[in-house]
Formats: structure tokens, C-alpha cells, sequence
């Protein structure tokens, strides 16, 4: 009787195999079937690895994730296989991991944007729904006019500003992006105000400055350091408490504007996430594996190359960081009159 049931066992799993294995592939943005938490009694990880980015192929957030990707799989001996699922200023790739098991089979590889969802009411998520493996890293970001703009540092165009309130054109990717974010600081702090003007993209959007379309943008440094060196773009103001190593001749935000200091040090950051009920044990075998990755000099010519000031942080050093980083940018925002409900109205101080 036992080697009848045995032998319909393997005939079930031979068949569930090739059933698999013969499947297309979906073409929604369906998660994972939720099954059972992975168990630590069980070993982890015993297959490959999801990790979803937020973000479109060969922009920032995928630039990074990748070789830091086939770093950690070296580590954890299985293959970390890396998807874009784009839309809804990440939280397409956010929900999808949120609906996926949590069984560390399917990462969240994003950037700052989840930590605005609740303000700006995009979707009910925010990265306190997730555990964080490891934060990467932050970007320095600073204030960039055109070539011929008659604005050489941030005074003149603040000044512009509140003498033609609203007159001023900022290019930016819509509420949420990094411009729209920054543009709400520079309100609050300053009182300017400013027409926005959204475009599909950063680079559309520095091209609107170029072209002269718009007064101004904010960009990170990598995205915009070349066209910078090249004179079609100049930076006029770094929003940070220290030199820009790259940029060291432009002045900080905070020698004009010393209240900016309250918010600083600010800027997009990148991390790897799973969600929030995911076995602790399977949590720090990640995080150990990125950390590792992370810690690879290959790794770390990666972010030098693309001017990201390391973080390396795990455990309550990132979730400390990511809620320091949400109540400042909620205040901020708040001031600014960009979102009507306080940190403490939305529960987030």
C-alpha cells in the first residue's frame, strides 16, 4: 500500500512539475500565489528570488539594484531574478510585493516614493508595511537653471519668486517626484511659490530647462552632473550639510538659507524591502547576503560611480532612517500647504 501511494506521489509531482514548467508566463502584474510562510525549520532559500523594481530598466533605481543583485545571489546560492514593474510612481511594484506570500521569495527594490503614498493618497502603503533588508544608500540633489538662466544662485531666484509669486516655472515628474518634493521645501522655507510644470520623466524634465520651456528643475547629482560639465545645465545650490565632492564650487542651500538645515540631511535613497510579516530569521539572511554584496569593492565603485553616499544600514539603524526621512518630508510638505493633513493627522509623528 505504501509503495502504491508513493509511487501516485511522485507521478503527482512529475506532472505538477511539467505543468509548470509548460505555463506562459502572466501578463498582469499578478504576485506570487500566496502560500505558507517560509519556515525556519525548512532551508532558506530553496529557490530563486523575485526582487521587483519600482522603476523602469536602465534608470537609476535598476542601475543600482542589479549588481548588487548578482553580488547577493553569490551569497545565497540561488539566482535573485530582477523585474520592472513600472507605474503609479512606484506603487504598482509596492503593491504587487505587498499581495505576494511573505516568504522572502519576492523582493521590493525601491526608492524613496513609498514614504509619500499615504500623504498624497496614491495607495494606502507605506514602507512601515514592509521590513526593511538593507538601505543602500541617498542621493545629494541640488537646484539646476539653464545655461543663459539670468538666476545664479538660489537667492536671486527665490527673490524672483516671491516678487512674481507663481510666475516662475519649475519642471517636475508630477506630485510625488523629486522635484515636486523639493519644490514644496524651498516653498515652505522660503514662502516662494511656483508654477509646476510636470513632465514623463527627469530627463524631460531637464530638457524643458535646457530648451528654456521651464525656469528650473531639481536633479540628483549623477543625472545631471554631465550636462552640467557640459554647460547646458548649471547647479546654483546643493541641498546638503556638506561639499559635493563632484560639485565642490557650488554653494550649499543652508549658506543662503540657514533654516534649511532643519530638514538635512534630505534626499531620494534606495533600499531593498519584504513584507512586514516575513520570518525575522529569513530577514537577516538577506540582509546579510546585501551587506556582504554591498561591502564588495566592485559594489562600491557602483555607487561612487553613480555619486551615492553609502548607508549600508539594516534592522532599526534603516527603520529609525526611514522614519526620520518620512516626518521631515511630511512637515516640510505640510507647511508648504502641498498636503492638507498634518504628520500627526496622518499618523506618521
Amino acid at each position: 500500500m505504501k509503495k502504491h501511494m508513493s509511487i501516485a506521489l511522485i507521478l503527482v509531482l512529475i506532472a505538477t512539475a511539467l505543468f509548470g514548467c509548460s505555463q506562459p508566463q502572466p501578463t498582469e502584474q499578478t504576485p506570487p500565489e500566496a502560500e505558507q510562510p517560509q519556515s525556519t525549520n525548512g532551508e532558506y532559500p530553496a529557490k530563486n528570488i523575485s526582487g521587483i523594481v519600482q522603476w523602469g530598466a536602465g534608470g537609476g533605481t535598476d542601475s543600482l539594484m542589479r549588481p548588487l543583485a548578482s553580488l547577493a545571489e553569490k551569497e545565497l546560492g540561488v539566482s535573485i531574478v530582477v523585474e520592472n514593474k513600472t507605474g503609479g510612481t512606484g506603487s504598482i511594484a509596492t503593491q504587487y510585493v505587498h499581495d505576494a506570500a511573505a516568504d522572502g521569495y519576492t523582493l521590493l527594490m525601491g526608492a524613496e516614493n513609498p514614504q509619500l503614498y499615504t500623504m498624497l493618497e496614491i495607495i494606502d502603503l507605506t514602507y512601515a508595511d514592509f521590513e526593511p533588508v538593507f538601505v543602500i544608500g541617498d542621493e545629494t540633489v541640488g537646484v539646476v537653471v539653464g545655461e543663459n538662466s539670468a538666476y545664479n544662485s538660489v537667492t536671486e531666484l527665490i527673490d524672483a519668486a516671491l516678487a512674481k509669486p507663481g510666475e516662475l516655472t519649475v519642471a517636475t515628474t508630477g506630485a510625488g517626484g523629486l522635484p515636486w518634493t523639493v519644490t514644496s521645501y524651498l516653498t515652505a522655507i522660503t514662502g516662494a511659490t511656483f508654477t509646476q510644470v510636470p513632465y514623463d520623466s527627469d530627463a524631460t524634465a531637464r530638457t524643458a530647462v535646457i530648451t528654456g520651456e521651464c525656469d528650473f528643475t531639481i536633479a540628483k547629482v549623477q543625472s545631471a552632473l554631465e550636462a552640467h560639465n557640459a554647460g547646458d545645465l548649471k547647479y546654483i545650490s546643493m541641498l546638503s550639510l556638506e561639499k559635493v565632492e563632484v560639485l565642490a564650487d557650488i554653494p550649499l542651500i543652508t549658506d543662503e538659507y540657514p533654516a534649511f538645515s532643519e530638514y538635512l540631511p534630505w534626499g531620494p535613497f534606495y533600499g531593498i524591502f519584504v513584507k512586514s510579516e516575513t520570518d525575522p530569521a529569513i530577514v537577516e539572511t538577506l540582509a546579510t547576503a546585501f551587506e556582504t554584496a554591498f561591502n564588495d569593492p566592485t559594489y562600491q565603485n557602483v555607487l561612487k560611480q553613480f555619486n551615492i553616499n553609502p548607508m549600508g544600514l539594516t534592522g532599526d539603524g534603516a527603520k529609525e532612517f526611514l522614519k526620520t526621512w518620512q516626518v521631515n518630508t511630511a512637515d516640510a510638505l505640510y507647511k508648504a500647504g502641498a498636503i492638507t493633513k498634518s504628520p500627526e493627522e496622518l499618523g506618521i509623528k
